[in-house]
């Protein structure tokens, strides 16, 4: 991984492009983004997930944090499935485990890392932000630090402009944050937490489920952190 680069006070906003799921940690990403002096692009893609509701939380997300510009991508992944996400497989409520679950998606970061680089690159942007989380996640293998990494490297050999010599950052701030320490960011940043969704199950009353394993880390992140959550839990 590279160091961390703030832009310098005085000059004009380098361009980001932002993965911005909708979830809890992309805003928080977003947030760190523009936190940072970066111009925020946001990109969603629309893959025909399961918990839909997180595409309306990334329009708020996109607008709260003041992005110049939020494209969401169809993508329509239920047309692979293989995932619970995408697929006519029941969400597990039984609490985080310790092999890969079957809300992993097949691929979906680095595809979805591929579209936000051809993005960057089409509008001439260095960096790209993506939320993933190596503590408290649900062991997904596209979330890893040397995934992050290799990508990079991969970013550099694969488009033109790393070709023409211009360094391409990929930036995973949440990498090694544990969801407290996530759940205070939203504090810190003045985020609003009501804004993103998490849940994979999303009730027909249109609250969060409260058992799947992304409520469930979201949950104990917030109680950890001593902070009020205010998603609409059914359990």
């Amino acid at each position: 991984m590279h160091e961390e680069t703030t832009p310098q006070p005085g000059s004009a906003a380098p361009q980001a492009v932002v993965l911005l799921s909708g979830g809890l940690d992309s805003m928080v990403c977003a947030g760190i983004a523009r936190e940072r002096g970066f111009a925020v692009n946001a990109l969603t893609i629309d893959y025909n997930q399961r918990h839909r509701r997180e595409l309306d939380a990334a329009a708020e997300i996109a607008s709260f944090v003041g992005a110049q510009r939020h494209v969401v991508l169809p993508l329509d992944l239920r047309r692979f499935g293989g995932s619970a996400l995408t697929d006519d497989i029941a969400v597990p409520k039984d609490g985080v485990g310790e092999d890969i679950p079957v809300t992993y998606v097949p691929a979906r970061n680095l595809v979805f890392l591929s579209l936000t680089l051809a993005w960057a690159e089409a509008i001439g942007a260095n960096d790209i932000f993506i939320g993933v989380n190596a503590l408290d996640y649900s062991g997904y293998p596209d979330c890893r630090p040397e995934f992050i990494s290799a990508f990079e490297n991969i970013a550099t050999l694969a488009t033109k402009a790393g070709d023409e010599g211009q360094k391409l950052r990929i930036h995973a701030p949440l990498q090694f944050m544990s969801k407290a320490d996530i759940a205070r960011e939203t504090d810190r940043l003045g985020l609003n937490p009501g804004m993103s969704w998490s849940c994979y199950d999303p009730q027909p009353d249109g609250r969060a489920c409260g058992l799947c394993d992304s409520c469930r880390l979201r949950k104990g992140g917030f109680e950890e952190a001593g902070l009020t959550d205010p998603t609409p839990y059914a359990a």
